[in-house]
């Protein structure tokens, strides 16, 4: 007879958090929808008629179109500065730190704010993409639902990634891209039980959107077919330009931000710089603007040919670059899906004109170059291949896309090595790393594993009473203070017996401020572990005197590298140990800790030195 017991926690292991997956996914979906019905409705409501944004634009009077951009940046300035300046930018970075700095958590503002917010910017012409705010979307639903009750982190997380995978399924209408991207780009340590919850809120988000938009498509694909295997050359230099178009578009949007930033622009008033671009561009250039799914159609039709690839490749490069630099709220990847047809179509069209008489298709080379932009802005090649084929159904096109994106991906990673989202977040002093170890450091602070008792030694203590104190201590090294109290430099070891093997040799006269290592590298107690690691990793030590985060010369203490060590293995064993199995063990210890001998580390110095 089976366990009561064991059916109840396979129940809560493993069938709630797919009923969560599920019901996350069609929230997302419906998210999705609203958000795009919200764009739709701002977009007549400012324009006019309901006959799409381009067509209402070039109707309008040229000073509305200059006047519309540049109020709507105007007014959400103070809302992106002040109210939620997480709903700034793309929206996918901030979704990234929140998952690897809070465990998944996301205000629940997010959600209605940055739906209004990006949805007013597209409307107003703003040359951004509606992807990346749909993911921010979706994962604060996720959040929201796993907060309102009140489910631990691990729930968080996987319900973050649930709901950022339905808003680019529902989106493209493509579970399996949906899927990938937030294996590739949200999530770092992916167990693969969190897989299948992933995939039905994908699924679900997608039956979803296709209950409201079954008759629509994003795109009208045209049949494509690889004519001769020697296309793939060509497909591989498109690849090349891809990845080297992917670096210019990041240096623009970066560097218009840090331009903004040295002009000591108001945060509140740099979305305006964006909409004044939108406004003059938009004058000879409609095209380009909002989303620019119909000129997306337009190129894959192949009714654009070079000089008119070229322009309009050029024209949105300025105008997203514009609009995301000066903290616009919009996502990026319907700009590099735009980029990448205007860059495929442009390299076809002269292919063609250096060979008139092959059967080349322009609009085969924009379909395969927007996975190649995508690919490399994003760094997640098997994101934007499944999004291009879920897009054709196409075999034929699978083997063009991989020749396209993995030189793009290379090119990015040889000459800058993150994505736009991943320099986004560098930008702001968070570096996101792969892998559990990283997560793990980064979740832990200073604070909580330091020596709040180290070995202290004055700098104007005699050689002949240091040697004495030396050979008491266990530690081999020493923190240095002056008459004040204050940090003034290192003893070790080393610098001792340097002293005591110098042939003239007296001690007379010698204190500890001469032979001190006054240049000292210190880690302060609000930093995390991953950053003292990289610190211990990168030099020989093996402490770090700790120092107040507001005054680096207050020493609180030290950190040992063996703590660290041993801070790490006790958190990676309590994650392997039943849930429980702690619980019991709390119960009978009145703590929560593991009733093993691995939990009780027995602490050990080492003799190897500060350097």
């Amino acid at each position: 007879m089976k366990n009561p017991g064991s059916i109840r926690e396979r129940l809560t292991g493993s069938v709630f958090p797919l009923l969560l997956a599920l019901f996350i996914g069609g929230l997302a979906g419906l998210g999705a929808v609203f958000f795009r019905w919200l764009i739709g409705f701002e977009t007549s409501l400012l324009w006019g008629g309901d006959s799409g944004f381009l067509e209402q634009y070039r109707q309008a009077v040229p000073w509305l179109k200059f006047a519309v951009p540049v109020t709507a940046g105007l007014v959400l300035g103070p809302l992106l500065a002040w109210f939620a300046p997480e709903i700034r930018g793309p929206g996918v970075p901030e979704v990234m730190a929140a998952l690897a700095l809070r465990d998944g958590s996301i205000r629940h503002r997010v959600t209605l704010a940055k739906s209004f917010a990006t949805a007013t910017f597209i409307a107003a012409g703003g040359s951004v993409g509606r992807e990346g705010p749909i993911v921010q979307i979706g994962s604060s639903i996720g959040s929201s639902i796993t907060q309102l009750f009140r489910l631990g982190p691990d729930h968080r997380r996987l319900a973050v990634a649930c709901g950022a995978a339905a808003g680019i399924a529902a989106t493209f209408q493509a579970p399996m891209a949906g899927t990938m991207f937030a294996v590739e780009v949200l999530l770092f340590d992916l167990e693969v039980s969190s897989l299948s919850n992933i995939v039905v809120a994908a699924v679900t988000g997608t039956v979803v959107s296709k209950l409201f938009w079954s008759d629509e498509t994003v795109f009208h694909i045209p049949f494509f077919t690889l004519r001769h295997p020697a296309e793939l050359l060509l497909y591989f230099g498109l690849g090349i330009a891809a990845g080297l178009f992917s670096l210019l578009f990041m240096a623009l949007v970066f560097g218009l931000t840090r331009f903004l930033d040295r002009l000591k622009v108001p945060a509140w008033s740099a979305p305006a710089v964006g909409g004044l671009v939108v406004g003059l561009v938009g004058l000879s250039r409609p095209e380009v603007l909002g989303v620019g799914y119909a000129t997306i159609n337009h190129v894959l039709h192949g009714h654009v040919l070079l000089g008119g690839a070229v322009v309009l490749l050029l024209a949105k490069l300025v105008t997203t670059g514009s609009c995301v630099g000066s903290g616009m709220s919009g996502g990026i990847f319907a700009p590099s899906l735009f980029l990448g047809a205007a860059l495929g179509s442009a390299i076809g069209s002269l292919a063609l004109v250096i060979w008139p008489d092959s059967p080349l298709s322009p609009a085969h080379y924009a379909l395969v170059g927007m996975g190649a932009v995508v690919a490399g802005t994003t760094l997640a090649p098997i994101t934007a291949i499944l999004t291009i084929f879920e897009l054709t159904y196409n075999y034929e096109i699978v083997l063009p896309l991989m020749t396209a994106c993995i030189p793009a991906i290379i090119v990015v990673r040889l000459l800058h090595g993150y994505s736009i989202y991943e320099t986004k977040l560098l930008a702001q002093g968070i570096r996101i790393v792969r892998g559990h170890d990283a997560n793990r450091l980064r979740k832990m602070k200073v604070r909580d594993f330091i020596c709040r008792d180290p070995e202290i030694i004055r700098t104007h203590t005699p050689f002949h009473d240091l040697v004495g104190q030396v050979l008491k201590s266990p530690f081999p090294h020493f923190i240095v203070l002056d008459e004040h109290d204050r940090l003034a430099g290192v003893l070790t070891l080393r610098d001792i017996r340097a002293q005591l093997a110098d042939p003239n040799y007296k001690g007379d006269n010698i204190f500890a401020a001469d032979l001190m290592q006054k240049n000292v590298v210190t880690v302060r107690e609000n930093q995390n572990l991953e950053e003292a690691f990289h610190l211990f990793s990168s030099r020989n030590f093996s402490f770090l005197p700790v120092v107040a985060s507001d005054d680096p010369l207050q020493v609180v203490g030290c950190l040992k590298k063996d703590d660290l060590i041993t801070a790490y293995n006790q958190n990676v064993l309590k994650e392997q140990v039943p849930t429980s199995a702690r619980w019991i063990c709390s119960l009978n210890q009145g703590q929560d800790q593991l009733c093993t001998a691995e939990d009780q580390p027995q602490q050990k110095e080492k003799t190897d030195e500060y350097t």
